[in-house]
């Protein structure tokens, strides 16, 4: 491939690289938000995502241009399908950030009152997984993706307790269905971009090794 080939990808890198900062930074703000029960926080993660929005698209486009002008093959071919990949679950990642941060809104109406569900394991081990899979894309660390997949069904497990929490103190509380509803949705939230997570540790692999790792170890 040519010199000016190299020199695009070299760029495409430090775009999905600098896109991957922003989506980290939001989501660490959007859980800070509702952590420390801070609405200001949360408005700035609302007001970055055109940001994101934009940088996605320019990664797109980068991609499909590299692919139109250079037609690469191999490993080369591969990194650009990986990054497509991971570029659009890192878009997702952060407008379920939002999700959260919108969330953060209501949650505030009514603190000092119980949760009742360990939310703050889960935010850490979904914010971790984030940034292992980023980390993983970064330093091109196969092992270290993996180590992201086998967290998602911890997730899961968390998300099950959390909606059967909820819908329990729902029923208990009517009158705080709101307050519940809304942390429940945050719990779904997590949920959703552990699994974008995990896609894009899978999309790490696939870039590193060529191994299609998707729907591994999963029943029919």
């Amino acid at each position: 491939m040519t010199k000016h080939f190299h020199f695009e990808i070299e760029r495409l890198k430090k775009k999905i690289l600098y896109l991957a900062a922003l989506v980290e930074k939001s989501l660490h703000n959007a859980v800070k938000s509702i952590m420390e029960n801070n609405p200001g926080l949360a408005e700035e993660v609302i007001n970055s995502d055109p940001d994101i929005d934009a940088l996605e698209v320019e990664v797109e486009e980068e991609c499909l241009k590299i692919l139109a002008l250079h037609q690469p093959v191999a490993n080369d071919l591969r990194y650009i399908i990986a990054v497509m990949k991971i570029n659009n679950d890192l878009e997702r990642i952060a407008d379920l950030a939002v999700n959260i941060a919108e969330r953060t809104m209501i949650v505030t109406q009514y603190a000092g009152i119980p949760i009742r569900f360990d939310l703050t394991t889960m935010l850490e081990i979904t914010v971790g997984m984030v940034k292992e899979s980023v980390d993983a894309l970064v330093d091109s660390d196969a092992d270290k993706a993996r180590e992201v997949i086998q967290n998602d069904d911890s997730i899961d497990e968390l998300n099950e307790e959390a909606h059967r929490v909820f819908q329990e103190q729902i029923c208990n509380h009517p009158d705080l269905s709101k307050y519940y509803i809304s942390l429940l949705s945050v719990s779904k939230n997590l949920e959703r971009i552990a699994d974008h997570a995990t896609n894009i540790a899978e999309d790490v692999i696939y870039m590193i090794v060529g191994e299609i790792v998707r729907h591994q170890g999963k029943s029919d």
